[in-house]
């Protein structure tokens, strides 16, 4: 499937409003592919909570994939799982045999020798971070910046650019030759996320 190049990464600890209403203002604002981070939640809430997103998405034709946990989103409906760096290829091999052929199998790269390896194990896209200094883990790095992203997109894997992401950089990443931009702050913390989600949309497509 054609991903689209805005993946919206949730963290209900960024939003002063309830998560669900956060994803549903994105989702009116123009996303249609969204990443349940959340790690932090017990697994009967992260159930309800999946569920309620993969719900949001259906009517828009959008996809969610839930992090970490293949089980978890064959359980909910989801339209695939995006997995740890630390996974690996028994960790992709496990999750196609949970979920299947068609469903979407990503992986959170952090250099150009993990997005070659996250190709050849089979992933259907990953993220690589940090781009850009990131204030949601300040100091995290180092940062790979357009360079970085250049190389690991001359691999065919589809490549989105994660980590300080914002409306000015966003396109830029994208004529680096990025598949997309995933973006957590800067919807998640947004006063109007519909309003965040819909610049994020202009500037990528």
């Amino acid at each position: 499937m054609r991903l689209p190049p805005l993946l919206v990464v949730t963290d209900r600890h960024g939003t002063d409003r309830p998560l669900v209403e956060t994803v549903r203002a994105a989702v009116a604002g123009g996303a249609r592919f969204v990443w349940l981070r959340d790690r932090d939640l017990d697994r009967d809430a992260r159930r309800s909570l999946a569920r309620d997103l993969v719900a949001l998405l259906e009517p828009a034709r959008g996809c969610l994939v839930v992090g970490g946990d293949a089980e978890l989103a064959a359980e909910t409906g989801a339209q695939g799982v995006h997995l740890p760096g630390s996974a690996g290829i028994e960790g992709i091999r496990a999750a196609r045999k949970t979920l299947g052929a068609a469903a979407l199998i990503g992986f959170s790269a952090h250099s150009v020798s993990e997005i070659a390896a996250a190709e050849a194990m089979g992933a259907d896209y990953a993220t690589l971070s940090p781009i850009f200094p990131t204030a949601s883990k300040p100091g995290y790095g180092p940062t790979l910046g357009f360079a970085g992203l250049r190389a690991a997109t001359a691999h065919r894997l589809p490549v989105f650019a994660l980590g300080g992401i914002d409306a000015g950089n966003a396109r830029a990443c994208r004529a680096a030759g990025a598949a997309g931009v995933a973006v957590m702050g800067g919807v998640m913390r947004g006063a109007d996320p519909r309003d965040a989600t819909a610049r994020f949309v202009a500037a990528v497509t």
